[in-house]
């Protein structure tokens, strides 16, 4: 097996014309030159130099080990580069993943800022449900994850919990409903209306939903479902049914609804990014994260405009 650093000596010596030069341009003395040489000869099978007076000439072999030895080089300082810019997170590929409502209003502007800022890192972005993602975080496969997580929920070891912010439920009525005029309405005044369900499948937010209304000391009465924030607006502003959604999930509101904050209690989903064990110092991941806590910041004081105003 030849050696890349000899094969570098080799082209040292045949670029200075002697040795003796190479030794000095080096760093070495002439002798360990000379003992690197002799060993590359005996590694490569056959006579790579000879004496032409006082300097060296190349055999064809040494010129062709030269020849190779310079495009090794240029590749390991190609390696080199690559390597650094990967370490410093300005190359290489970054998974993410986040479900609807903060892909919508927080996701988006992060992910230009690391297009801005970043514009070597690869991005593997991903919808998903809240409760989906965190076995890629835990594999490995993910690098950062939007998640909610309730305050019970058990930490996975070596997984970063950042919190980004506390989503409110707001209660989302029809236009015309006898509680519309107040500004706050407590949770339990809701017990006997029916109920439009936005969280079929089990997971944090329906948990959140129903421990809130088991606190007001009562379940609520789903008369129709629905799979997004969305319709369930245009539900309940077509009189089916009352409901609860998380601010981040209001959207353009309906125009049919008014939105009224809750009490006793006031549920709310904590939204967080878990970040895998091996992504944690990428500079990457630490931009994405502080950006979508700056538009977790912007988004909150934009979301506590609309609630209570005479429009829904």
């Amino acid at each position: 097996m030849l050696d890349v650093r000899r094969m570098q000596v080799l082209r040292a010596v045949i670029s200075s014309g002697s040795i003796t030069a190479a030794a000095r341009n080096l760093g070495y003395t002439p002798s360990a030159i000379s003992q690197q040489l002799s060993t590359l000869e005996r590694e490569a099978g056959v006579e790579l130099l000879e004496r032409v007076g006082r300097g060296v000439r190349p055999t064809p072999a040494g010129s062709l080990l030269s020849e190779h030895a310079e495009t090794l080089s240029t590749q390991l300082a190609k390696a080199e580069a690559a390597l650094t810019e990967l370490k410093e997170g300005r190359t290489g590929r970054l998974a993410i993943r986040y479900f609807a409502t903060a892909g919508a209003s927080l996701v988006p502007l992060a992910v230009a800022a690391l297009r801005r800022d970043f514009p070597g890192v690869r991005l593997d972005l991903k919808l998903v449900e809240p409760d989906d993602s965190m076995p890629e975080i835990e594999s490995g496969k993910a690098d950062v994850a939007m998640i909610v997580l309730p305050t019970s929920t058990p930490r996975v070891k070596g997984v970063e919990y950042v919190h980004v912010l506390d989503d409110p439920y707001r209660a989302i009525l029809p236009k015309n409903h006898r509680l519309a005029r107040k500004r706050v309405l407590d949770l339990g005044e809701l017990a006997e209306d029916p109920w439009v369900g936005v969280d079929g499948l089990p997971g944090a937010c329906r948990d959140i939903l129903l421990e809130a209304c088991g606190a007001a000391g009562f379940a609520p009465n789903h008369v129709v479902e629905s799979e997004d924030y969305q319709t369930a607006q245009g539900f309940v502003a077509a009189g089916l049914g009352v409901a609860l959604i998380p601010e981040l999930g209001l959207g353009a509101p309906h125009p049919g609804v008014a939105i009224r904050k809750v009490r006793r209690p006031d549920p709310v989903r904590s939204i967080h990014a878990a970040v895998a064990a091996h992504a944690r110092e990428h500079p990457a991941v630490r931009r994405f994260l502080s950006a979508i806590r700056e538009g977790a910041l912007t988004g909150q004081v934009r979301g506590s405009d609309q609630v209570g105003r005479k429009t829904g």
